[in-house]
């Protein structure tokens, strides 16, 4: 079987972690951050476990992570 190519955008947005669970950023952090408080914007800095429904997808796209 040849390699599978890593899907180059997945690979910049996704880690995984130790239990193989994709791991995501938030979105909404990257402007218009004046109105946003403080609370907000720290919780977006956190990773979180993506979405079930995505979980698989994901692993598919980034096979060697």
């Amino acid at each position: 079987m040849p390699k599978i190519k890593t899907h180059s955008g997945a690979k910049k947005r996704f880690k995984l972690s130790k239990n193989g669970k994709p791991m995501r950023g938030h979105a909404y952090k990257s402007h218009i951050l004046t109105k946003k408080s403080t609370k907000r914007k720290r919780n977006l800095r956190k990773t979180e476990v993506a979405d079930v429904t995505n979980q698989k997808q994901i692993k598919r796209l980034v096979p060697y992570k």
